[in-house]
C-alpha cells in the first residue's frame, strides 16, 4: 500500500488509516482478527480515542503484539490542563503502552474551546508536558467544524504537526466557505502539516429516528454511508487524490475490507473524474458540519 509523508513528524503513513471505532463494535475475538487483517493488508496508522466506546481496551492486545508495526493517534476530548492529562493517562493505560505517537485535540468545535486549549491551564499545555516527557511525540488536532477554526487553530499552535477533517467531493461541491476544507488542506500542505481525511465515505445524514430509528440503521456510522465496492472505490480515490496524507476508513466494520481493497488498488483519479464526481454529488446533503456529533 502507498505511503506518504506525515506532514514533518518523519513518519511516512500509508494512504489508508484504520480508524479503530469499528473494534467498538466486535466482541474482543473479532476484534483481533480486524487488527490482525488491516496489518496483513499493510496499513501503519490507526486512530482511536477514548469515546470510542471500548475500542482502546479492544485494540490493546494487538497493539502491544504489533506495537513496532503501528503509529498510532490517540485524542481528547477535555480542553483543560487536568483534564487531558489524566484523560492521557487513561489511555496509555487502556491501551496498555508507554507511549502513544500522536495525541491529537479532539472535535475541535468553537472558538472559546480554542481560547481554553492554548490559554494558561489549558489541554495544549499538558499535551506539551506529556511530549517532553516521552509519553507522546507528536501533537495533532480533529476537527468537523468551520473551516475558518481550524486555519485559526493552525496560526495559534506553532507545534501543530497533523491535522483531521472532513474531505469528501460533496463537501468540495460546496461553494459556501464553511466546507471550504480544501482551504484547510491548502494551508496544512503549505505549512508541512500532515492531513488525515474524514467523513470521505459519507452519503449523507441518516433519515430522521422517526423515520428510521437508530436501532435499525445497517451500520454503526453516525452518518449514511455508501457502500458498495465501486462506490467505496470512487470516494477512496477522490480523497486521496486531493493530496491527504491518509483516509480513515469508516465507523462500521462491515466497511473496512472494501476500503483496505481500495486503498490497495489506488493509482490516482484524474481530474475530470474528479470533477464529474463533484458536479454529480453537488446538491446531496452533507452530514458536515452540521451535524457535528458522532
Amino acid at each position: 500500500m502507498e505511503t506518504r509523508a506525515l506532514g514533518h513528524t518523519g513518519h511516512d503513513s500509508t494512504i489508508a488509516t484504520f480508524g479503530t471505532i469499528a473494534l467498538n463494535w466486535l466482541e474482543q475475538e473479532g476484534a483481533d482478527q480486524m487488527v490482525e487483517l488491516v496489518l496483513n493488508r499493510g496499513v501503519n496508522h490507526f486512530d482511536v480515542a477514548p469515546m470510542y466506546g471500548d475500542a482502546e481496551l479492544k485494540l490493546g492486545p494487538k497493539l502491544r503484539q504489533h506495537r513496532d508495526d503501528i503509529f498510532l493517534g490517540c485524542k481528547t476530548q477535555e480542553r483543560t490542563y487536568e483534564g487531558a492529562k489524566r484523560k492521557l493517562e487513561q489511555s496509555l493505560n487502556r491501551l496498555g503502552i508507554e507511549k502513544i505517537d500522536l495525541y491529537q485535540v479532539h472535535g475541535l468545535e468553537y472558538e472559546e474551546e480554542l481560547d481554553t486549549i492554548t490559554g494558561d491551564g489549558g489541554a495544549l499545555e499538558a499535551i506539551r508536558e506529556a511530549k517532553s516527557e516521552g509519553l507522546i511525540d507528536h501533537i495533532g488536532l480533529t476537527s468537523h467544524s468551520d473551516p475558518q477554526l481550524i486555519l485559526n487553530a493552525i496560526d495559534r499552535i506553532d507545534d501543530l504537526e497533523t491535522l483531521m477533517f472532513p474531505l469528501n467531493p460533496v463537501v468540495v461541491g460546496k461553494d459556501d466557505p464553511e466546507y471550504d476544507y480544501e482551504a484547510v488542506l491548502e494551508r496544512a500542505n503549505k505549512e508541512g502539516i500532515g492531513t488525515l481525511g474524514i467523513k470521505a465515505f459519507a452519503k449523507g445524514p441518516w433519515p430522521s429516528p422517526d423515520e428510521l430509528p437508530k436501532e435499525d440503521r445497517p451500520y454503526a456510522n453516525w452518518y449514511q454511508p455508501v457502500d458498495t465496492p465501486a462506490e467505496i472505490r470512487e470516494r477512496f480515490d477522490f480523497a486521496a487524490a486531493q493530496g491527504l496524507t491518509s483516509v480513515v476508513t469508516p465507523g462500521d466494520p462491515k466497511l473496512v475490507a472494501m476500503v483496505l481493497d481500495a486503498a490497495e488498488r489506488y493509482e490516482g483519479m484524474d481530474e475530470s473524474a474528479q470533477r464529474s464526481l463533484v458536479e454529480r454529488l453537488r446538491h446531496e446533503e452533507s452530514p458536515v458540519p452540521e451535524q457535528l456529533h458522532h
